[in-house]
């Protein structure tokens, strides 16, 4: 089984879904990002979600965007991000790493070469929000055959006649966007979120994860009880901005900003128990 599968099958035994946590790379520079990407897992983060840095993050609201912003102007490159997954594979062999972002830094870097140095550097699957399935030539069906993952997103407007579409060739969960819109603009609707969940699960056997919009631990516990997963970016993003100088630096209060909410999300999924 692949680190995706492994994981899920634990939480299955242990009777409790996955925490996944964004961080964008180089944010708000190399060494920080690399620092916060270790302590996630020891904070209660189930799977690690990397975003790579664009200039046109079209799907991401304000937070995220900014977050590209200051790794790009802090030099972050496709071959950095990729650095910080071997680091972080130094000291941690387990816990699955998705890249998350867009198509064009991946066209410019060269999918096979691409491919062949995510697979090196101990990435498990992706996330490219601007690849839908009638491209899946391009980057998902290579990277399945790469023994890497390509997880599709699903959406409220996703119905029941273009499902199967989008999970033709998923391979490691389906990731439902609780809202329309970008990234960390609202809070969802859960009981409509739940309703949605058992809907995609109908269609499919893979695990399906929530986000967009998940701020709390008590937001987590709500998406927890109808989802295998919750998602939570632009909280924990914000919470590193929230605690870098005026200038944009980060200070000794980064590290333990970001790990503090994720511990309280941790906690808010972990409340919710379910039946194995």
């Amino acid at each position: 089984m692949s680190r995706i599968e492994r994981r899920f099958e634990l939480l299955r035994t242990e009777g409790r879904s996955a925490l996944l946590t964004f961080i964008t790379a180089g944010d708000p520079d190399y060494d920080t990002s690399l620092a916060v990407i270790k302590a996630l897992p020891e904070a209660g983060a189930d799977i690690i979600e990397i975003g790579m840095p664009f200039t046109d993050p079209m799907a991401d609201g304000p937070a995220i965007q900014l977050a590209a912003q200051r790794a790009l102007k802090g030099g972050q490159t496709l071959v950095r991000t990729l650095d910080l997954v071997r680091e972080l594979r130094e000291q941690d062999d387990d816990t699955p790493v998705i890249l998350m972002g867009y198509y064009n830094p991946i066209y410019i870097y060269g999918v096979d070469r691409f491919l062949a140095d995510a697979k090196e550097a101990g990435v498990d699957g992706f996330i490219v929000v601007d690849l839908p399935p009638e491209e899946d030539g391009e980057l998902c069906l290579p990277a399945l055959r790469a023994g890497l993952s390509f997880v599709r997103l699903a959406t409220p407007t996703t119905d029941d006649a273009r499902l199967p579409s989008v999970l033709a060739n998923t391979s490691g969960f389906v990731y439902y966007v609780s809202i329309t819109g970008v990234t960390g603009t609202a809070v969802p609707d859960f009981d409509a979120v739940a309703a949605s969940v058992a809907r995609i699960k109908r269609h499919t056997d893979l695990p399906v994860v929530v986000g967009f919009g998940v701020r709390s631990g008590d937001h987590a516990a709500a998406i927890a009880r109808g989802a295998d997963g919750v998602v939570v970016g632009s909280a924990v993003v914000d919470a590193l901005r929230n605690s870098l100088d005026a200038e944009g630096r980060a200070t000794e209060n980064t590290v333990p900003a970001v790990s503090a909410l994720v511990r309280e999300l941790a906690e808010g999924v972990r409340s919710v128990s379910k039946d194995t």
